[in-house]
């Protein structure tokens, strides 16, 4: 396993940032784009490697990708439409860790070749794929890191659903990464939950005023969620406040009970909440309580997707308190972070990690929860009520803002 491929295996969702100054599909991005700057402002964000656009048709060149590799040790990804062996030597000898191989582009023959050939000059490979064909091309050729984007290289068009559906189907065993069309933090997590170890994100952060801000954003943790919405109104204040994850409670016994999933921004991620068993709706994520007799729900969850388990939910008993609440999550991020040290994590085991934090949380708490916990989400519903299921609004944008600051 090669550097690139290792800093991909870190726990959590990593990211591959890129350098490329345009798009064909989206025009100049950054023309005045300096790759001596933004590569090792990417690594000091937190990219787990970087791409560099080596070919012309996005405004870069081979010594765009020395430049990166003189101000950084962080892993560098070649990128462009490379065919042949010359283009591997030319790529390890401008100092890549690592080579994009489209399987568009190659035959299985070539494709296998390339490979082989990479491994033997030290190089790793990104393999990518664009539909379901091809994402079983790259199982049957054994590549390690295995690609998949959700741009039609035809069209330009982004199709993030199709996306997350090819990502879910690659063996826990590969590395798979989510490439394009990623511009907020709920639909990384959406690519996360799928089964991503990363993503790799290019015009949304080239476009941003600071790149490496913006990444850090992308990346940061944890994620935000406003639950118990009932109204549009609200949906839309949460999301404006910069909510990542937008709850509506499906159970007719709760107080704050929803009709049915309401539309949500296509940067967030609804999830739809309910007691003893999910049913069908909308949302891309259903978190299920066990049942408690007597009480509304049950104090733990499971999220799911797709009817995986993705994440838990840590909540209080129904109408009770527990000063150990925040130990015991504690204890339980610390113990998977251990974990996590001593082997790679399966998709089980990651999902058993990200731990949803509810439970009395609001603006005047979260924070202190979030430093305590070291949670992958926060949770907030009753605290954020004038009354059952009616949000206040000016709560809400306390809530995450705190929780985001």
């Amino acid at each position: 396993m090669g550097r690139f491929e290792d800093a991909l295996r870190r726990p959590g969702l990593g990211a591959i940032a890129e350098i490329k100054r345009r798009s064909p599909s989206a025009g100049d991005l950054r023309p005045d784009a300096d790759p001596s700057r933004i590569a090792p402002a990417y690594a000091r964000a937190g990219a787990a490697a970087i791409s560099v656009l080596v070919d012309d048709r996005f405004g870069g060149s081979w010594d765009d990708l020395r430049a990166a590799r003189a101000s950084t040790e962080a892993p560098l990804l070649a990128k462009g439409f490379f065919s042949t062996v010359e283009h591997l030597r030319t790529a390890k000898e401008a100092g890549a860790d690592a080579a994009l191989l489209i399987l568009r582009d190659l035959d299985d023959e070539q494709a296998a070749g390339l490979l082989a050939q990479a491994s033997s000059l030290g190089l790793d490979t990104l393999v990518e794929a664009h539909d379901a064909a091809e994402v079983a091309r790259a199982i049957a050729l054994d590549a390690p890191v295995v690609g998949v984007n959700a741009r039609d290289l035809s069209t330009f068009a982004i199709d993030r659903a199709a996306q997350l559906e090819l990502v879910a189907t690659v063996p826990g065993d590969r590395i798979v990464i989510a490439e394009s069309g990623i511009e907020s933090r709920a639909q990384g997590a959406a690519a996360e939950l799928a089964g991503a170890d990363a993503i790799l994100v290019g015009s949304t952060l080239m476009r941003a005023p600071d790149p490496a801000a913006k990444l850090t954003e992308l990346l940061s943790r944890p994620l935000v969620k406003v639950c118990g919405l009932t109204r549009e109104e609200d949906v839309a204040v949460a999301a404006e406040a910069g909510a990542d994850l937008l709850g509506f409670v499906l159970a007719p016994e709760s107080p704050r009970a929803a009709e049915r999933v309401l539309p949500v921004p296509e940067t967030t991620l609804a999830i739809a909440v309910w007691v003893g068993e999910a049913g069908p709706s909308d949302a891309a994520v259903d978190q299920v309580h066990t049942v408690e007799e007597g009480k509304v729900r049950g104090r733990e969850a499971i999220l799911y997707r797709d009817g995986q388990p993705v994440a838990r939910l840590l909540d209080l008993p129904w109408g009770e308190e527990d000063p150990t609440h925040w130990q015991t999550a504690a204890q339980l991020v610390s113990d998977a972070v251990s974990d996590f040290s001593r082997t790679p994590p399966s998709r089980a085991a990651r999902a058993s990690s990200r731990i949803l934090l509810a439970g009395g949380l609001g603006p005047e708490n979260v924070a202190d929860a979030i430093a305590a916990v070291g949670p992958w989400a926060v949770d907030a519903s009753s605290s954020l009520e004038v009354s059952p299921g009616i949000k206040d609004h000016a709560r809400i944008r306390a809530y995450v803002e705190a929780a985001r600051g």
